[in-house]
């Protein structure tokens, strides 16, 4: 259950008149996400249809420090058409307030609702609208003032991996220490650094996109949202929707409408389409490392069960492969 913070029924009514949205008429807490509280409040103003919010109050994993540019990206996205939710501010404007708890105070924030559902089967045409709306969100970030270093760039995938220590990541699969040390040393010599950078997702896995059909009608959970390479979207994009959960599976459908749905609002350019191959190799390691790292540190009486390192040890090893290279060349 993703609620680690507890909030009472007048304090939740307070909460909810303080954003100015009307009366509290019900709040459940969420179970999906582990990184911070979610609930889902439902308000209505006087005589005025029910509305839904997301209500999150964010936990230490999260840098309150960030929460401005999360925020400020989801109203400039929304105000500009983008399928995302818009933030709601609070009667003297901010768009995120305080908390008191008894670990100390803890900021939340107030998000629109949003209708539709995540996939777990995606078909090539919902595929081609996931990947038309990154590049809707890559092209309406353009005039976004505000930017953010990736927190969970290269440094950071050494770090955690280097933390996990030659027995730990042997402990997932006795070829993985091997595997690390090739691959964090070609990213280190190989990065491309000329490629078009822009404002990024850096997480849009199934479980972050709403759909209803093959409408997309809601991207979500923006809080790994960074300033990167454009075509490293598109890769971390590609790695979370082309495979079965597992890795074992790739489909070539898939793959191909993601990257077509992409191109069809922005072209990428031959040197992207080149760096791609790489840039994928970079996607699964990120994601191994994350997962190395908590199967590896997560106390076995712990109430969130680590993901499966080896699901993207396995994309992993799909991407090196020379012969699969070609599934991102340009059309």
């Amino acid at each position: 259950m993703a609620v680690y913070t507890r909030i009472g029924a007048e304090q939740m009514a307070a909460i909810v008149d303080a954003f100015d949205v009307g009366t509290l008429l019900s709040a459940k807490g969420i179970a999906e996400g582990v990184s911070n509280s979610n609930w889902l409040l439902e308000a209505q103003r006087g005589q005025d249809e029910a509305r839904r919010f997301i209500l999150t109050v964010y936990e230490s994993r999260t840098d309150v420090t960030d929460l401005p540019f999360f925020l400020d990206l989801l109203d400039h996205l929304a105000a500009r058409g983008c399928p995302v939710p818009r933030t709601i501010h609070d009667r003297e404007g901010a768009s995120y307030r305080k908390l008191p708890t008894s670990e100390g105070d803890k900021a939340l924030a107030l998000i629109e609702f949003l209708p539709g559902v995540s996939v777990s089967e995606p078909t090539p045409g919902q595929a081609r609208a996931v990947g038309a709306a990154l590049a809707q969100v890559h092209l309406a970030s353009r005039d976004f003032a505000s930017s953010r270093e990736n927190s969970m760039g290269l440094a950071s995938w050494q770090q955690l991996l280097g933390d996990c220590g030659e027995d730990g990541l042997a402990s997932i699969h006795p070829e993985l220490p091997a595997i690390v040390t090739r691959e964090l040393d070609l990213l280190a010599r190989k990065w491309p650094a000329d490629l078009p950078r822009g404002v990024v997702h850096a997480d849009l896995f199934p479980d972050n996109v709403l759909m209803l059909g093959e409408e997309v009608t809601g991207l979500i959970d923006f809080y790994f949202a960074c300033t990167d390479l454009l075509a490293y979207d598109v890769a971390v994009t590609h790695a979370a929707w082309s495979f079965s959960d597992d890795g074992t599976r790739f489909d070539p459908a898939i793959s191909r409408a993601l990257i077509e749905g992409y191109e069809s609002v922005r072209r990428m350019s031959a040197e992207e389409h080149a760096a791609l191959p790489l840039l994928a190799r970079a996607a699964a390691v990120r994601f191994l490392a994350t997962r190395a790292y908590d199967w590896t540190n997560t106390p076995e009486d712990a109430l969130v069960t680590p993901k499966d390192p080896l699901a993207f040890a396995r994309r992993l090893q799909f991407y090196a492969a020379p012969e699969n290279a070609g599934i991102f060349a340009a059309s």
